[in-house]
């Protein structure tokens, strides 16, 4: 099937205006109260942790000044708070370096091509000034402009720069537009299957075709993250009149997702 981008735009215009069916606030709602899942999140995301090796990290720098000693510690977690503060200190000496690295540390966790692929994009000559120039933009146009910029930057994928605009977002006093979230494969195939049965519920016999290309695995474009953050928003916004005590970070939506809280099958 050739791809039809008129047919992408009415597949996200009703994904637009159906957000989320009562089946998904219901999941949402039974994850948040789970108190072996999402209750701790309830009042955000901040808590929200992963495991990384500090030691194998040694051969990357700037490494972040609020970040445990990576020669004194074997093993540590690292919380979305934590990795908020850590921006937060670099940005203050405008090191976006170091503010990529520790948004990278809690992206990888303990995956061991996390830190040779850290050092690849670091070592790019162009690295540093294109961090600065992606906040900027953050602050000046929003969380579309500045992907399109770091999307310049060899070796760098969508959810991993994504997890750099997140984390900026957060640590700034103020960005323009909606607050950038993360997009990884995970959650566009929760938007994927969300896609395809909206699709099939307005008589798009094609839907899981333009489904399958526009919310693929990865290689999204800069448009794609621009409707993801409007979905995403405009979803988290329907949740807190759902009487399910839904807190107003839309980031905990996309914890929620990625957590497998609701599988639109």
């Amino acid at each position: 099937m050739t791809f039809d981008q008129s047919r992408a735009d009415r597949l996200d215009e009703a994904l637009l205006e159906l957000l989320l069916p009562e089946g998904a606030v219901r999941s949402l709602g039974q994850w948040l109260a789970d108190p072996e899942r999402g209750r701790q999140y309830a009042q955000g995301s901040g808590s929200h942790s992963v495991p990384c090796t500090p030691s194998k990290w040694m051969a990357v720098a700037p490494w972040p000044r609020t970040f445990a000693d990576r020669a004194a510690v074997a093993s540590a977690s690292v919380s979305r708070a934590q990795v908020v503060a850590a921006v937060r200190c670099a940005a203050r000496s405008e090191s976006w370096a170091e503010a990529f690295v520790a948004t990278q540390v809690w992206g990888y966790g303990r995956a061991g091509y996390g830190p040779c692929r850290t050092g690849q994009v670091l070592a790019q000559p162009k690295a540093e000034a294109v961090f600065a120039e992606a906040v900027r933009l953050l602050v000046d146009e929003g969380a579309v402009a500045a992907y399109d910029v770091l999307n310049t930057l060899d070796g760098l994928g969508p959810a991993f720069l994504t997890k750099y605009l997140y984390f900026a977002g957060q640590a700034l006093p103020e960005v323009r537009g909606p607050l950038p979230l993360i997009l990884d494969r995970v959650v566009a195939g929760v938007l994927r299957r969300h896609a395809t049965a909206v699709g099939r519920a307005a008589g798009y016999e094609w839907s899981q075709a333009i489904a399958a290309r526009i919310w693929r695995d990865g290689g999204w474009t800069s448009h794609r993250y621009g409707v993801y953050l409007k979905w995403m928003h405009a979803a988290n916004d329907q949740l807190p009149a759902a009487s399910i005590s839904w807190p107003a970070n839309p980031d905990v939506l996309e914890l929620a997702l990625f957590s497998a809280a609701w599988d639109p099958e």
